[in-house]
């Protein structure tokens, strides 16, 4: 909840967020949405695929809209590693234990929870199209979509661009700005000029993306020069509307974003041995 609320707060460019709707969607929507697949997603001892499925379902009747597909994907093996039993392992070791232990059931589960949140541009795929039973596991399927989409891309490489890119991002950005605002900020806004994001990608194209990535590292620059974060806003929030006039959605970096801050609050409640990484 905390994790979904925080990235909420920011001004993210081309998002729902507290300073502006879009999409036709609002900040309630993601908000009810939090709510709701938080319980699936927490479930004590539940499979990935569970957890992803229940989320899923819960958002559905929550909202009746996909807002959080690729939040759940991120977060449901978060939320997986946090809860074994590996007291002498960090938390990035525990996830990639989790997630080599994927299984064709969860694939089966993830498939049926991405039919149901029916994402924009999903399309067909020739190989374990999620559309067709599971013959590999999720860890497998994963794999087949990583060039093309960056949550998938997180299965493959133990969760790189959130402990890599992500985390430490958000560290130094923290210690620079009192509010936690502006270092969610930084972290949407590494994302977002690090790589095109596959939402638009997807939706409008590489060219689209590219365009968008560009400016993105615009912002990225005022924001670690600015004397005061919010001196840069009303530029912020034209950029917002001008993305948001184009239907231009960045939600993969907003998603990314919010594994990043979930997992950077797992690392301040897991034990001490589980603490550090």
């Amino acid at each position: 909840m905390w994790a979904c609320l925080a990235e909420l707060d920011a001004p993210k460019p081309g998002n729902v967020h507290a300073f502006a709707s879009g999409h036709r969607m609002t900040m309630g929507d993601f908000i009810h949405s939090a709510h709701a697949a938080a319980v699936p997603l927490s479930a004590e001892g539940a499979r990935i695929g569970a957890r992803i499925l229940g989320a899923v379902e819960a958002t559905s009747a929550a909202v009746g809209a996909n807002t959080n597909l690729g939040i759940i994907l991120l977060c449901a093996p978060l939320a997986a590693a946090a809860d074994t039993d590996l007291q002498k392992s960090q938390l990035r070791a525990a996830l990639s234990q989790v997630l080599r232990g994927l299984d064709v059931e969860d694939a089966a589960l993830a498939f049926r929870a991405i039919v149901k949140a029916a994402p924009a541009g999903l399309g067909n795929s020739t190989r374990h199209d999620v559309y067709a039973p599971a013959a590999v596991n999720l860890l497998e399927a994963m794999a087949e979509a990583a060039n093309r989409d960056r949550v998938a891309r997180q299965y493959t490489t133990d969760f790189a661009e959130i402990f890599e890119l992500g985390l430490p991002l958000f560290e130094a950005a923290r210690n620079s700005h009192a509010e936690q605002k502006w270092a969610t900020l930084a972290v949407f806004l590494g994302f977002l000029a690090g790589f095109p994001d596959s939402h638009i990608v997807r939706k409008l194209g590489a060219k689209k993306a590219a365009e968008v990535q560009r400016e993105a590292t615009k912002f990225q620059s005022r924001l670690r020069s600015a004397e005061r974060p919010a001196e840069i806003l009303p530029t912020l929030l034209a950029w917002d509307a001008a993305l948001k006039a184009e239907g231009i959605n960045p939600g993969t970096s907003a998603d990314l974003t919010v594994a990043t801050l979930f997992a950077d609050r797992l690392r301040t409640v897991l034990p001490p041995l589980l603490n550090s990484g």
